[in-house]
């Protein structure tokens, strides 16, 4: 054996050894309790797919399918729509207003997700700031807690800045003469969005919108305490079949079906752009 052989075996075995804690990590408890919740989705209580079927035919499964993905969409298009026109100002400003605005930003992040759901809680209540400011204008009090509004606007809330991150580290990379160029040629403002800044934001869009549909889908505390309790999410319906009924296999069905349709989800946008744009 040469010496560059085995320098390379040695230098493989150092990185093996490395990575052997993560590895030990990643088995004991994601491979291991995962592969031990596909098992429970085919033989609790015995052995089939009946659960599968049960969910791809029965309609209040299908149903509480389709307003995850419904509500993951809106979350996902909200962002979009309020989170461009911040990281466009953003990547715009000068270097110290663009890191006091990140600074803003990533504030939310300081704070668990319970607290800014209890926070939406007092501000969306009957007898909250909203409710109050609308009954200063002279209408009747609406009812804002305990409906799809109350948790899209939270959920909106929550992962705005994951949204606002993925566009402001594209918008920033765009060359600034770019724009200038069109405007100096006669375009008007919005034709440059549109024809030069969103064509070179796009990897940037879809890294948002994959990002944020897919945090979304898992959404578990935010949709109980503000949703309605007739339009719930997969994951408040997995957490009530394990807590209330017990039903492992049924929970373990949705939790595969959901963790398949993630990966569906992952695997459109790897084709398009690559997963590793999506992790930065």
């Amino acid at each position: 054996m040469s010496a560059a052989s085995a320098a390379t075996g040695g230098s493989s075995l150092r990185s093996w050894l490395l990575l052997a804690p993560l590895l030990v990590f990643l088995a004991a408890f994601f491979i291991v309790p995962l592969a031990q919740v596909a098992v429970m989705s085919v033989t609790e209580p015995e052995f089939g797919f009946g659960h599968y079927a049960e969910i791809v035919t029965d309609g209040f499964h299908l149903r509480v399918l389709g307003e995850t993905f419904v509500t993951a969409l809106v979350v996902s298009l909200c962002c979009l729509v309020l989170g461009f026109p911040l990281a466009y100002a953003m990547a715009a400003a000068p270097a110290g207003l663009a890191a006091a605005m990140m600074v803003v930003v990533t504030m939310s992040f300081w704070t668990s997700f319970l607290v800014r759901t209890y926070a939406w809680m007092v501000l969306l209540g009957n007898r909250g700031p909203v409710a109050q400011f609308v009954e200063w204008l002279g209408f009747a009090t609406p009812e804002l807690l305990f409906t799809r509004f109350s948790s899209t606007v939270a959920m909106t809330h929550i992962l705005l800045p994951y949204m606002v991150l993925s566009l402001y580290g594209v918008l920033k990379r765009i060359e600034p003469s770019l724009p200038r160029s069109a405007a100096s040629l006669g375009a008007r403002p919005a034709s440059v969005i549109r024809h030069v800044v969103l064509p070179l934001a796009a990897p940037g869009i879809a890294n948002g919108l994959t990002l944020v549909f897919v945090l979304c889908l898992g959404f578990y505390v935010t949709p109980i305490l503000l949703g309605s309790p007739r339009e719930q999410m997969v994951a408040g319906v997995i957490g009530q079949q394990v807590e209330e009924f017990l039903a492992f296999g049924e929970a373990s069905a949705m939790a595969m079906v959901l963790l398949a349709s993630t990966l569906v989800v992952l695997g459109l946008y790897h084709r398009r752009f690559g997963l590793d744009r999506l992790w930065g």
